[in-house]
Formats: structure tokens, C-alpha cells, sequence
């Protein structure tokens, strides 16, 4: 018994001193910070609806109803979009297949609607890479039935490929009714869904994401621009969405990238043009100031060593698979603590990459987030006379760490 606590107060001594040294490397880099307001009630805004995600993380950092269903109007459209990429991406369509223009996508989509258009003609042969533009920059209705057809033969089996889709993404209160952001009383989503979409075309297809920060496109020798307000104002910003109809307001899917640090941020229910313009980019500049990512650990960094038991190494040591980040406002940053969580001692044999620990990361006013830390390299065990003689050595001398 003694010889078990001995080996708890020592690693819990260890786990303080790892807290106390990253608390440490985290208040001097916030040196160079420039003060920031209070974070904990958000901002003010017109916008019924917000969710304010870190990119890299997926943390949501501050929302406004952000779980409330909404009608969501051409933001949603980055779900078809989402559609097509997959199919890019797995090589079941080209960027220059082309897809014909039906008479429902005229019909529905097309200039005689009012709505916003490609301006496409019936019988129309169009790349794909032209519909991608028509549906970014020109918010096409006419383009987006035009793919839904194209991929799945009618519109009604595309909704239904959405729907699907939504749930393997985890937009687990999304409901698509078209393809296009028409308004539906069933065509719902929440501000976090959309941010959770942004994200995921963001960071699963660069291939195709250079799209969205594109400010103009003719087709048919007609001209138009993206109706991304910031894509004109903030030279950070580099998509996605715009929306509007009477039921949703107008709303907007924005994403930033400043010092390495991106930020997705969906609004929507502002009550006009200028309200969308001005509204995001205040957000977006006091999301920056508010909140810094840090990353606590590289990729592969050894973040502690453990004894190993019965092994040909007396001791192993713990590595993070992947780069560790945590955003933190100016409020969370001191009070950050940081601690390993295993038990002790590790037996032999152990296997290179086995996960042999946790890092649990606390901040005040978030959940508690754990990371597995992995042993670094491979430890054979012990022949059965070298086992013998570690046991001897554990009944007369103590443990080997």
C-alpha cells in the first residue's frame, strides 16, 4: 500500500510541475497581448441568431441562440456545395463534366423567378466548375437544381442525399426541403449547424475552397459580384455565404483567417444590407482581440516519462499524436491547468503509439477536454529470468523509476 501511494504523490508532484510550467510559457506569451474586453457576455449585435467558432479547434467561443432552428436561405446552399465536393473529391464528376440545364431549373431557378440566378438557358451544357462560381459568387438557384439533378436525377433524391449527409456530418438539427435555400417552413437550421458546415469545407476540401473568395463572375455576358460584403472591406476574410429572404432576414457565413488564427462566424436575422455589412466585421475584430489559440504541445512533443514494468526499458516516453491547441480568452488564459492522468507503473510488453495516458486540459467556464498521450516507442518485456530479478528488485529496493 505505502509503495502505491509513493508512486501517486510522485506522479501528482510531476503533474504539478508540468501545470506550473505551462501556466508559465502561457503568461509570457501573453506579454505582447493587447487588453481586450470582457468576453463572458459576448457582444452586442442586431443578429437573432450567431455562433462565433474557433477553425482549427471546431470550439464554439460565443453564441446567441446559436442551437435555435432558423430558416437558414442561401447559407444553405453550402450544403449542396458540400454534395458536390464529396463527389469531386471521390472522382465521380470532374470540374469539367458538364451538367444539362433542365426546364424545372430554369423554371424554379432562372431570371423569370425574381430569385437570384445564373441566368442559365433550357438545354444549357454547363461545367461543373462554372456552376461552382454560378452558386458561390451569382448564389444561383437555376445552378444549384442544375446539380441536384446532375448528381442524383431529380431534386427530390438530392434533398434526400442532404438530409443523409447532415447526419453524418453532425448537423444533427438541419432539415433540407430543396437544394437551393427556398423558402420552406421545414427547411431549418441552426447557426451552429451552418458554422459546423463552413468548417468542414473549409478544412476537408482546399481544393476547391479558393471558390468562395472569388468577387465576381460573368456568365451568359452577364456580370455579378459576390454578395459577400467583406470579401470587399477586410483583406482576413475568404468566404462563404450569404442569405436573405422576408422569413430569415439577412444573414451571413463568414470565415477569417489573421495571424494563423481563423474564425467562422454565422449571423443572421439582421434587418438589412448595411446591418450585414458592418455587423460581422465588429464581431470578427473583437472575436480577435478577445481570444488567442495557443498550442500547447506540437505534434509528437514528449509531454512526460513514465516507469515501465517488466520491460527490457526501465521507462517510456509520452508523446501527443497531433498538435494540442486551446483557444482561451483573456479571462480563461491564467487560470489554465494542464495535467497528465495515468496509472503507474505501465507493463511491458508495450507497443509504440499505445495509448498510455490522458492530458486533461480545465479552463474556468469550459468543459474539461482530454487528449490521449501515446508511448513513443515499442518496450519489450522481460525474459522470465529478468522478470524474476525485477520482482526481486521491487520486494527489496522499491520500484526501478
Amino acid at each position: 500500500m505505502k509503495r502505491r501511494a509513493s508512486l501517486f504523490t510522485s506522479s501528482l508532484c510531476a503533474l504539478l510541475m508540468l501545470t506550473a510550467s505551462v501556466q508559465g510559457a502561457l503568461a509570457a506569451k501573453a506579454k505582447d497581448l493587447p487588453p481586450a474586453p470582457t468576453t463572458g457576455t459576448g457582444i452586442d449585435t442586431l443578429a437573432t441568431n450567431v455562433v462565433l467558432m474557433d477553425g482549427d479547434t471546431g470550439e464554439v467561443l460565443w453564441q446567441k441562440d446559436g442551437e435555435t432552428l432558423m430558416h437558414p436561405a442561401s447559407m444553405s446552399k453550402l450544403m449542396t456545395l458540400s454534395l458536390l465536393f464529396d463527389a469531386l473529391k471521390a472522382g465521380k464528376v470532374k470540374l469539367d463534366d458538364k451538367f444539362t440545364v433542365s426546364e424545372r431549373a430554369w423554371r424554379e431557378g432562372g431570371a423569370a423567378t425574381g430569385s437570384s440566378t445564373m441566368f442559365l438557358k433550357i438545354g444549357d451544357q454547363i461545367a461543373v466548375q462554372d456552376l461552382i462560381q454560378g452558386i458561390i459568387v451569382q448564389s444561383g438557384n437555376d445552378a444549384c437544381i442544375v446539380v441536384a439533378e446532375g448528381l442524383a436525377g431529380t431534386e427530390e433524391a438530392f434533398v434526400d442525399q442532404e438530409n443523409k449527409r447532415a447526419r453524418e456530418l453532425g448537423l444533427t438539427q438541419s432539415t433540407f426541403r430543396n437544394s437551393t435555400g427556398w423558402p420552406d417552413p421545414q427547411h431549418l437550421m441552426t447557426a451552429h449547424d451552418l458554422a459546423t458546415l463552413a468548417r468542414h469545407l473549409i478544412y476537408d476540401f482546399p481544393d476547391y475552397y479558393h471558390f468562395f473568395s472569388e468577387k465576381q463572375f460573368t456568365w451568359n455576358g452577364i456580370t455579378q459580384g459576390n454578395r459577400n460584403p467583406l470579401l470587399y472591406t477586410d483583406a482576413s476574410v475568404d468566404g462563404l455565404k450569404t442569405g436573405h429572404t422576408e422569413e430569415s432576414g439577412f444573414g451571413l457565413t463568414v470565415s477569417s483567417k489573421r495571424n494563423g488564427q481563423r474564425m467562422i462566424l454565422v449571423l443572421n436575422g439582421l434587418p438589412s444590407m448595411q446591418a450585414r455589412a458592418d455587423q460581422p466585421r465588429r464581431i470578427l475584430d473583437w472575436a480577435y482581440r478577445s481570444f488567442r489559440s495557443y498550442q500547447l504541445f506540437d505534434a509528437g512533443a514528449t509531454v512526460d516519462t513514465i516507469p515501465v514494468w517488466q520491460g527490457v526499458d526501465t521507462k517510456v516516453a509520452l508523446i501527443t499524436p497531433a498538435a494540442v491547441k486551446e483557444v482561451l480568452s483573456t479571462e480563461q488564459r491564467p487560470a489554465l491547468k494542464v495535467t497528465v492522468v495515468y496509472d503507474l507503473p505501465a507493463k511491458a510488453p508495450i507497443t509504440q503509439g499505445q495509448q498510455l495516458a490522458t492530458l486533461k486540459i480545465e479552463a474556468p467556464g469550459k468543459p474539461a477536454r482530454e487528449v490521449p498521450l501515446v508511448a513513443a516507442a515499442s518496450v519489450e518485456r522481460l525474459g522470465f529470468f529478468g522478470r524474476a530479478m525485477e520482482g526481486l528488485h521491487q520486494m527489496v529496493f522499491g520500484s526501478r523509476q
